[in-house]
Protein backbone atom coordinates (compact mmCIF):
# COMPACT_ATOMS: atom_id res chain seq x y z
CA UNK A 1 0.00 0.00 0.00
CA UNK A 2 1.46 3.38 -0.92
CA UNK A 3 1.85 6.11 1.67
CA UNK A 4 -0.71 8.47 0.10
CA UNK A 5 -3.45 5.85 0.27
CA UNK A 6 -2.42 4.90 3.81
CA UNK A 7 -2.54 8.55 4.90
CA UNK A 8 -5.95 9.01 3.28
CA UNK A 9 -7.35 5.90 5.00
CA UNK A 10 -5.89 6.72 8.40
CA UNK A 11 -7.16 10.32 8.17
CA UNK A 12 -10.64 9.48 6.90
CA UNK A 13 -11.17 6.04 8.45
CA UNK A 14 -11.92 7.16 12.02
CA UNK A 15 -14.32 9.81 10.74
CA UNK A 16 -16.21 7.28 8.61
CA UNK A 17 -16.38 4.86 11.55
CA UNK A 18 -17.76 7.71 13.69
CA UNK A 19 -20.38 8.54 11.06
CA UNK A 20 -21.47 4.94 10.51
CA UNK A 21 -21.79 4.20 14.24
CA UNK A 22 -23.61 7.51 14.77
CA UNK A 23 -26.17 6.63 12.07
CA UNK A 24 -26.54 2.97 13.06
CA UNK A 25 -27.07 3.91 16.71
CA UNK A 26 -30.01 6.14 15.83
CA UNK A 27 -27.93 9.34 15.80
CA UNK A 28 -26.50 8.73 19.26
CA UNK A 29 -23.36 10.80 19.74
CA UNK A 30 -22.37 8.97 22.93
CA UNK A 31 -22.32 5.66 21.06
CA UNK A 32 -20.16 7.04 18.24
CA UNK A 33 -17.46 8.72 20.32
CA UNK A 34 -15.71 5.61 21.78
CA UNK A 35 -15.23 4.01 18.33
CA UNK A 36 -13.93 7.37 17.04
CA UNK A 37 -11.36 7.54 19.83
CA UNK A 38 -10.26 3.92 19.35
CA UNK A 39 -10.10 4.22 15.55
CA UNK A 40 -8.08 7.44 15.83
CA UNK A 41 -5.55 5.86 18.18
CA UNK A 42 -5.27 2.81 15.89
CA UNK A 43 -4.78 5.09 12.85
CA UNK A 44 -1.97 7.02 14.54
CA UNK A 45 -0.36 3.73 15.60
CA UNK A 46 -0.52 2.37 12.04
CA UNK A 47 1.12 5.51 10.65
CA UNK A 48 3.84 5.24 13.32
CA UNK A 49 4.59 1.60 12.52
CA UNK A 50 4.64 2.16 8.76
CA UNK A 51 6.64 5.41 8.72
CA UNK A 52 8.79 4.65 11.80
CA UNK A 53 8.26 8.18 13.13
CA UNK A 54 5.76 9.94 15.32
CA UNK A 55 3.10 11.67 13.20
CA UNK A 56 2.81 14.88 15.25
CA UNK A 57 -0.30 16.44 13.67
CA UNK A 58 -2.35 13.21 13.77
CA UNK A 59 -1.03 12.57 17.29
CA UNK A 60 -2.20 16.01 18.41
CA UNK A 61 -5.56 15.30 16.80
CA UNK A 62 -5.81 11.96 18.63
CA UNK A 63 -5.01 13.59 21.98
CA UNK A 64 -7.61 16.31 21.42
CA UNK A 65 -10.25 13.83 20.18
CA UNK A 66 -9.62 11.61 23.20
CA UNK A 67 -9.72 14.56 25.60
CA UNK A 68 -12.85 16.25 24.21
CA UNK A 69 -14.58 12.96 23.45
CA UNK A 70 -13.86 11.84 27.01
CA UNK A 71 -15.25 15.09 28.41
CA UNK A 72 -18.37 14.69 26.25
CA UNK A 73 -18.94 11.18 27.59
CA UNK A 74 -18.04 12.00 31.20
CA UNK A 75 -20.29 15.04 31.46
CA UNK A 76 -22.87 13.67 29.00
CA UNK A 77 -22.66 17.00 27.19
CA UNK A 78 -22.01 17.28 23.44
CA UNK A 79 -20.61 20.81 23.84
CA UNK A 80 -17.10 19.41 24.22
CA UNK A 81 -17.11 17.43 20.97
CA UNK A 82 -18.73 20.39 19.16
CA UNK A 83 -15.87 22.62 20.29
CA UNK A 84 -13.11 20.21 19.24
CA UNK A 85 -12.96 21.27 15.54
CA UNK A 86 -13.01 24.92 16.57
CA UNK A 87 -10.13 24.45 18.99
CA UNK A 88 -8.04 22.32 16.61
CA UNK A 89 -8.45 24.80 13.76
CA UNK A 90 -7.63 27.78 15.99
CA UNK A 91 -4.55 25.96 17.30
CA UNK A 92 -3.35 25.31 13.75
CA UNK A 93 -3.98 28.95 12.78
CA UNK A 94 -2.16 30.21 15.87
CA UNK A 95 0.72 27.83 15.20
CA UNK A 96 1.13 29.17 11.66
CA UNK A 97 0.65 32.85 12.47
CA UNK A 98 2.70 32.90 15.65
CA UNK A 99 5.43 30.82 14.06
CA UNK A 100 5.83 33.28 11.22
CA UNK A 101 5.25 36.53 13.10
CA UNK A 102 6.97 35.87 16.43
CA UNK A 103 9.50 33.14 15.77
CA UNK A 104 10.28 33.92 12.12
CA UNK A 105 9.53 30.31 11.16
CA UNK A 106 7.27 29.36 8.31
CA UNK A 107 5.87 26.01 9.38
CA UNK A 108 4.14 25.37 6.06
CA UNK A 109 7.57 25.64 4.43
CA UNK A 110 9.06 23.31 7.05
CA UNK A 111 6.37 20.69 6.41
CA UNK A 112 6.29 20.95 2.61
CA UNK A 113 9.67 22.46 1.72
CA UNK A 114 11.12 19.16 0.53
CA UNK A 115 8.24 18.52 -1.87
CA UNK A 116 7.66 22.06 -3.21
CA UNK A 117 10.14 24.60 -4.50
CA UNK A 118 8.64 28.08 -4.30
CA UNK A 119 9.92 31.51 -3.30
CA UNK A 120 9.82 32.78 0.26
CA UNK A 121 7.05 35.20 -0.74
CA UNK A 122 5.02 32.22 -1.96
CA UNK A 123 5.65 30.34 1.28
CA UNK A 124 4.50 33.38 3.27
CA UNK A 125 1.32 33.63 1.22
CA UNK A 126 0.61 29.91 1.64
CA UNK A 127 1.26 30.13 5.37
CA UNK A 128 -1.14 33.06 5.77
CA UNK A 129 -3.80 31.54 3.55
CA UNK A 130 -3.76 28.29 5.50
CA UNK A 131 -3.88 30.15 8.81
CA UNK A 132 -6.92 32.14 7.70
CA UNK A 133 -8.54 29.04 6.24
CA UNK A 134 -8.24 27.35 9.64
CA UNK A 135 -9.84 30.41 11.25
CA UNK A 136 -12.63 30.24 8.65
CA UNK A 137 -13.24 26.55 9.48
CA UNK A 138 -13.33 27.36 13.20
CA UNK A 139 -15.90 30.10 12.66
CA UNK A 140 -17.96 27.92 10.33
CA UNK A 141 -17.97 25.12 12.91
CA UNK A 142 -19.16 27.57 15.57
CA UNK A 143 -21.97 28.85 13.36
CA UNK A 144 -23.14 25.36 12.42
CA UNK A 145 -23.16 23.76 15.87
CA UNK A 146 -24.80 26.83 17.42
CA UNK A 147 -27.53 27.24 14.79
CA UNK A 148 -28.20 23.74 13.47
CA UNK A 149 -29.22 20.34 14.83
CA UNK A 150 -26.68 17.79 16.02
CA UNK A 151 -27.41 15.71 12.92
CA UNK A 152 -26.60 18.65 10.61
CA UNK A 153 -23.39 19.28 12.57
CA UNK A 154 -22.31 15.63 12.28
CA UNK A 155 -22.96 15.68 8.52
CA UNK A 156 -21.00 18.93 8.21
CA UNK A 157 -18.16 17.51 10.30
CA UNK A 158 -17.92 14.38 8.17
CA UNK A 159 -18.97 15.52 4.68
CA UNK A 160 -18.47 19.31 4.72
CA UNK A 161 -15.00 19.96 6.10
CA UNK A 162 -13.21 17.47 3.85
CA UNK A 163 -14.58 18.85 0.53
CA UNK A 164 -13.93 22.43 1.70
CA UNK A 165 -10.35 21.52 2.57
CA UNK A 166 -9.88 19.73 -0.74
CA UNK A 167 -11.20 22.72 -2.72
CA UNK A 168 -9.05 25.11 -0.71
CA UNK A 169 -5.98 22.92 -1.32
CA UNK A 170 -6.65 22.86 -5.07
CA UNK A 171 -7.01 26.64 -5.05
CA UNK A 172 -3.51 26.89 -3.54
CA UNK A 173 -2.05 25.42 -6.72
CA UNK A 174 -2.39 28.90 -8.22
CA UNK A 175 -0.04 30.33 -5.58
CA UNK A 176 2.33 27.41 -5.92
CA UNK A 177 2.49 27.83 -9.70
CA UNK A 178 2.87 31.61 -9.47
CA UNK A 179 5.81 31.44 -7.04
CA UNK A 180 7.43 28.26 -8.33
CA UNK A 181 11.23 28.40 -8.51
Amino acid sequence: MNKSLLKFLTDLGPLIIFFVVYKKSGNNLSSAIPPLIIATIIAVSIVYFVEKKIPYVPLLGAVIITFFGGLTLYFNNPLFIYLKPTIINLLFAAFLLLGKNFFNRNFIKQFLGKTLSISDEGWDKLNNRWAFFFIFLALLNEIIWRTQSEQVWVNFKVWGILPLTFLFTVWQILIINKYKI
